[in-house]
């Protein structure tokens, strides 16, 4: 059986307790008591992980660091557009639909090593 890991609340990659589903069943106090400390509890099923326990504090963590907003997508948006509409970027785009394409491949691969 593997070990699963997480980043908790303060940052801390942490092991998370495995707990067989029987265990859940019969003392699930004492596994919410585990998660708690914890941080979160796997439970298995014939040892293999089928769900992971977890405050919702650690929940709401771990989902806000995966979804940014729409505010911050919007501005991340503009400012995006913002830089692709400068008179440098017009003119390197020109530039670009005027090359050749061995032109164009060289550029590219110079770029990506950076030097320009």
């Amino acid at each position: 059986m593997s070990t699963l890991t997480f980043r908790n609340l303060r940052g801390d990659i942490v092991d998370i307790p495995l707990v067989p589903a029987s265990i859940m069943k019969s003392k699930f106090g004492a596994v919410l008591d585990q998660a708690t400390q914890a941080g979160a509890v796997a439970i298995t099923k014939h040892d293999t992980t089928k769900y992971v326990l977890l405050p919702v504090e650690e929940f709401e963590s771990l989902v806000a660091t995966c979804q940014p907003s729409l505010s911050t997508l919007t501005v991340e948006f503009d400012n995006l557009l913002a830089k692709m509409q400068t008179p440098q970027a017009r003119t390197g785009i020109q530039s670009a639909f005027a090359m050749s394409p061995k032109q164009l491949g060289k550029a590219a691969v110079q770029a990506a090593s950076g030097k320009r």
